[in-house]
């Protein structure tokens, strides 16, 4: 019979000097990690859900306000009202601001958007904007999270099917479990070399639906913009797979500020500037990147013109004019002159922000009906709105006002 093993001074001295090993490693590692610098309370249910407006109300005064520097147009995402500001994203309840759940990270904020009734938001770190988290909007619980080269700042657009995000030199699109579908651009270290069809593009605007990828890029030795048209979901994410790609026919070299207004099925919508001897115009093409068809424009565009989608119409604020398009065919319906943003529906009508409030607008033929006055900042533009029941939502430059 063998005689039992007996433990050692020696031995006793390893193990000792093992868990010590071990406990610092564990605790270099959790001080290193995203972990220890995020913060996440939930909410206990999700709140009511949202019961469709049947009408207009006749006035509207403020509820609450809160600050809001990282979104750019109110998010309304499973019935709470949703605010991002330095590194916390925040869902309140719509009707007092009170907060219902929170997610915070000592990292800043790249960008915020919705889709899936989920919260997309993206953190900044030593990789550029690499850090993704997918919140549940009713309840803040984490879902889906992501990290990949990036950027160093990018900006996020939501179709419904995919999210992009876009950098100057590189874009990605995600499907609703974050699992990346396209990959497209600048690759730091590519496992099979030579998949991207061109290098060195800045990546200008994107749009995209569940059938089409279109990207705006402004290519070496190429005088003008480049409108590509991609599938969304190629077999191999690191390959894009083009349905057509050329350079835009009618601008002027050295022209700038073209950009995706939208993506309906296979049509795209595509404002094209004007030069010394062609007028800015609306241009649409297939889904191979063809011009179809254009629409001249008679207003002045600037540089901060916003759009936003509805089921009904897509709308899109040029700086001084709203221009209405089909939601299904993105053919330009109609504008109205002297507004401060794009608008939203509610009850039929779209809701515009004016100088002297809210213009209420026939939906289908953009006559003004009523205003219903708000009290503002003088001079804030642009303003971006949601509607959320009977509630009207403003962002105001860094704020975001809740209106009843």
């Amino acid at each position: 019979m063998l005689a039992p093993e007996r433990r050692s001074r020696a031995d006793l001295a390893v193990a000792a000097g093992l868990a010590v090993v071990v406990a610092v490693a564990l605790t270099v590692v959790w001080f290193r990690s995203d972990a220890r610098g995020t913060t996440s309370v939930t909410a206990a249910e999700p709140p009511a859900p949202l019961i469709t407006a049947l009408s207009v109300p006749e006035t509207l005064s403020p509820l609450w306000e809160s600050a809001s520097s990282v979104t750019t147009s109110p998010l309304v995402v499973a019935g709470a009202v949703v605010t991002a500001d330095g590194g916390d994203v925040v869902g309140r309840d719509r009707t007092s601001g009170g907060e219902l759940w929170r997610y915070s990270r000592d990292q800043g904020l790249c960008g915020v958007t919705a889709a899936w009734d989920k919260v997309v938001a993206v953190y900044r770190d030593d990789r550029g904007c690499s850090q993704v988290a997918e919140l549940d909007g009713g309840t803040g619980a984490r879902a889906a999270q992501r990290s990949s080269d990036a950027d160093p700042d990018v900006t996020l657009s939501a179709d419904g099917t995919y999210v992009a995000a876009r950098g100057n030199s590189r874009l990605e699109l995600w499907r609703s479990d974050l699992v990346r579908t396209v990959e497209y651009g600048r690759v730091d270290a590519p496992v099979n070399p030579g998949k991207q069809p061109r290098s060195g593009c800045t990546l200008l605007d994107v749009g995209s639906s569940s059938s089409r990828l279109a990207v705006l890029e402004r290519c070496p030795g190429e005088e003008g913009d480049r409108l590509t048209v991609m599938n969304p979901s190629p077999k191999d994410n690191q390959e894009p797979e083009e349905y057509g790609s050329s350079v835009l026919a009618g601008l002027e070299a050295g022209v700038e500020g073209a950009r995706v207004l939208g993506v309906s099925g296979e049509t795209i919508c595509v404002y094209l500037p004007g030069g010394e001897s062609t007028g800015p115009r609306i241009g649409l093409f297939d889904g191979t990147g063809n011009a179809v068809s254009e629409y001249p424009l008679t207003t002045a565009v600037g540089p901060d013109s916003v759009t936003a989608a509805s089921s009904s119409v897509i709308t899109w604020w040029t700086g001084s004019d709203v221009v209405t398009l089909g939601a299904t065919d993105l053919a330009p319906r109609w504008s109205f002159p002297g507004a401060l943003g794009p608008g939203s529906v509610m009850a039929g009508s779209l809701l515009v922000p004016v100088d002297a409030g809210i213009a209420v607008l026939d939906l289908s033929t953009g006559a003004r009906l009523r205003t219903i006055p708000v009290e503002r900042e003088p001079g804030t533009a642009p303003i971006t709105t949601a509607v959320a029941g009977n509630l009207v939502i403003e962002q105001r430059e860094n704020r975001i006002t809740v209106l009843r």
